[in-house]
């Protein structure tokens, strides 16, 4: 990849049962994962999405939450100059919690949009690993210790973190309950339907991994 003026970020949106965006968000590729409650795709017909489920898009799009309100986890793709654009209508709280610059997607390559869950075990553990592209992850159950680059640092429900990909990381889970993460990464569009995971250690690759996955979406980025 090289830098090409775009940034990945993280935004939580919640909004009251019924409640709907005040006005449409400006097309971006983007994914919007529902944590919680459920919502529909204002004019899309048939178009809900509900718990633990993903949608993704890369024009303009307002939402409104089902019965039980929705909170909503927005991943976006964005060029580095273009500002978030926070959610706003009666019921509805938007805030930004990551944003990263990131290297590509160069244009003139073909990529993709990657969103999916990651499971551990209690005590479960990912081996020091790279991936093929940036991307941001947040936690959405029990809690991780993330070293990579030097650095150790926990993270808890709702903490987001941003991977470049390049840089290896080794993840290790707690050990009173299962944890999983969502995460939403930028990568090249050979991999799509394939794992973007490498291993630092040979000795690793072979070796029982504890960790599960869960797709969601693996679209192709417009540029």
């Amino acid at each position: 990849m090289s830098r090409t003026g775009y940034k990945l970020r993280h935004i939580v949106d919640r909004l009251a049962p019924g409640a709907a965006y005040f006005e449409p968000l400006p097309a971006l590729n983007r994914v919007l994962y529902c944590r919680e409650g459920s919502f529909a795709v204002v004019g899309k017909e048939d178009e809900t999405v509900g718990e633990d489920r993903a949608w993704f898009g890369s024009g303009s799009v307002t939402v409104q939450a089902g019965d039980d309100g929705a909170v909503i986890w927005r991943y976006e793709l964005a060029d580095s100059g273009s500002p978030a654009k926070m959610a706003a209508g009666t019921g509805v709280s938007s805030v930004l919690t990551l944003e990263s610059e990131i290297e590509g997607p160069d244009p003139s390559g073909d990529w993709i949009l990657r969103c999916d869950g990651v499971k551990f075990p209690m005590g479960g553990q990912a081996f020091s690993h790279i991936h093929q592209g940036p991307g941001i992850r947040c936690l959405r159950e029990g809690k991780i210790r993330i070293e990579t680059a030097g650095r150790t640092r926990e993270y808890q429900p709702g903490d987001a973190w941003f991977e470049p990909g390049p840089e290896p990381v080794f993840a290790q889970a707690c050990s009173e309950r299962c944890t999983s993460f969502v995460r939403v990464m930028v990568l090249p569009a050979e991999l799509r339907g394939k794992s973007s995971i490498q291993y630092v250690n040979p000795d690793d690759i072979d070796k029982p991994k504890s960790q599960r996955y869960q797709h969601y979406v693996d679209e192709p980025i417009e540029h």
